[in-house]
């Protein structure tokens, strides 16, 4: 029997799922993978039981629960000024899903597609396996900022599309408006697309969140894609959404139709209801996660980590050069082994990573969680 060779010939098992597992493995504490370790809203998961007890267990619409739909339309014209319709929403199974399909609709063969380093993982693959040749441009450490003049240089009469993620992971940098002006610039004229990775929009602590629905210009060219359960801390419901212009929805709705049709329906009624009843958890996400950012840098403002709090997402970059000289990965399987606390060296998100000793630790854990990490930290 021959197999045919892999697609992914690269691509190994992700770094999350690795870091997690040997965190699992050592009895870690894992502030590696980023979910938290408390429940959403009360209300939010008492009306998925309600819904499922009622029999609301069967297909939704492809593209979503036209409730839900018209929530996100309402949320997206509440708090950017983008006055979207629910057509222009697509509800996906996750974040990743959305990301996929949003390349998945415009990437070509022979196209290239822009992407920022430290990148998340799954945008390489989704262009590679659509043809599309990955352009992937180092953000300078420590403070990890797009120079714009790089990527007006690597602009060629390929570049098919731009993919953009703030508040960033793994770094938390954040857009200004300065580099949406600059953007803005930098596409006006031409028939390039951007992908806006915001599934951290409600987690920016220093001052409003950059979407690119703030500058119809730019969202005439955009797919902006968030996450449920970032919001509501539900990761594992795996619920997502798309938001585009209605030419690009349609092609993206091709994509989506085909990976996985639709989304859980007792899930997407819940989240309706508490979109509609509870606006002000959005609201107030970001000081809620300042809060546990602040609790976490203070208690390791006495170890030999150096850092500058997060500007966004609820990840915390520190720098272990004071510490050892072992390579990010070593350095994060012997934190966990040795220590006792999981994290993700930022190399693993680079093609070409540049001389650093970072890693990435997840605050999104009860203050006690914090408190214990912090102490093995400290005594290193």
């Amino acid at each position: 029997m021959h197999y045919p060779a892999s697609k992914l010939p690269h691509i190994g098992t992700t770094i999350f799922t690795v870091m997690s597992q040997m965190a699992n493995d050592y009895q870690a504490i894992n502030l590696s993978q980023g979910f938290p370790d408390f429940d959403g809203p009360s209300a939010l998961l008492n009306a998925v039981g309600s819904y499922i007890a009622k029999g609301m267990n069967q297909y939704s619409p492809m593209s979503g629960i036209p409730v839900l739909r018209e929530q996100i339309a309402a949320k997206v014209t509440r708090l950017y000024a983008n006055p979207v319709s629910a057509d222009e929403v697509t509800v996906t199974s996750g974040a990743t899903e959305a990301l996929f399909a949003a390349i998945a609709a415009v990437v070509r063969t022979g196209d290239e597609v822009i992407m920022f380093d430290p990148a998340y993982d799954s945008y390489e693959p989704a262009v590679e396996l659509n043809g599309g040749i990955a352009v992937r441009l180092q953000l300078p450490p420590p403070l990890f900022q797009i120079d714009w003049a790089q990527v007006q240089a690597a602009i060629t009469p390929q570049t098919r599309l731009i993919i953009l993620n703030s508040p960033h992971n793994p770094t938390g940098t954040v857009l200004s408006t300065a580099d949406m002006q600059l953007l803005l610039e930098l596409v006006r004229g031409t028939d390039i697309l951007l992908l806006g990775d915001e599934v951290y929009e409600h987690i920016a602590f220093n001052g409003q969140h950059q979407s690119l629905h703030r500058y119809p210009e730019l969202y005439e060219r955009s797919f902006v894609v968030s996450s449920f359960g970032k919001t509501y801390h539900a990761t594992g419901w795996k619920i997502g959404y798309c938001v585009a212009p209605p030419p690009l929805t349609a092609e993206f709705r091709k994509m989506h139709q085909y990976l996985t049709f639709a989304t859980c329906t007792p899930m997407q009624l819940a989240l309706a209801d508490i979109l509609r009843d509870e606006p002000e958890h959005a609201d107030n996400l970001p000081s809620f996660y300042q809060q546990k950012r602040d609790l976490f840098c203070s208690l390791i403002s006495n170890s030999r980590f150096k850092f500058t709090p997060s500007a966004g997402t609820y990840f915390q970059v520190v720098d272990y050069s004071a510490l050892s000289d072992l390579p990010d990965l070593a350095f994060c399987e012997w934190l966990t082994k040795e220590v006792g606390v999981a994290a993700i060296p930022v190399s693993v998100f680079c093609k070409t990573p540049p001389e650093m000793r970072l890693v990435r630790f997840c605050f999104a854990k009860g203050d006690e969680t914090l408190q214990r990490a912090a102490e093995r930290l400290c005594a290193i």
